[in-house]
């Protein structure tokens, strides 16, 4: 697998300019950022959140761990992290621990950390351990306009 296909169309159909890095097989956000020799404050990394309604993505960088209480309360409801299962269902065309940033490509709500604002370039998974999609910051932010903004996150 190279890039997701629902996340190539919805690249794709936005206009977004963006190429691929491929790097070795990862575990984990801040593995692909070190991998890629990227930033790890540069890569977003996706957290499937679950809540009574439903479900939304909470993207941060992989430098950071989401404060779930902080979000909690921003948020309003109740909220706790995804399993396994049911991110698989929502993302199946990506593997387990690869979920790229666009919550839109999958009908989510997404709320974004401000610590990914203003970047010069922003990569992220694209659907598998193996490639990350890389744009300018202003593409990301042109392409995630349509997300909350908040601060919900620390460094690791």
């Amino acid at each position: 697998m190279t890039i997701a296909n629902r996340i190539k169309q919805h690249l794709d159909s936005a206009g977004a300019r963006y190429d691929t890095v491929a790097h070795p097989r990862t575990s984990t956000a801040m593995e692909s950022a070190e991998a890629a020799h990227v930033p790890g404050d540069d890569l977003a990394k996706s957290v499937v959140i679950h809540h009574e309604n439903g479900y939304m993505l909470a993207v941060i960088p992989s430098s950071h761990q989401v404060d779930l209480s902080t979000l909690q309360g921003l948020l309003g409801r109740r909220i706790g992290l995804a399993s396994e299962q049911e991110i698989d269902d929502l993302f199946e065309d990506c593997e387990m621990g690869a979920i790229p940033p666009i919550g839109s490509a999958y009908g989510l709500p997404t709320v974004i950390d401000d610590s990914l604002r203003g970047h010069e370039a922003i990569w992220f998974e694209a659907g598998d351990h193996r490639t990350l999609v890389h744009m300018t910051g202003a593409d990301f932010d042109h392409l995630m306009r349509g997300a909350r903004h908040e601060t919900f996150s620390h460094h690791m």
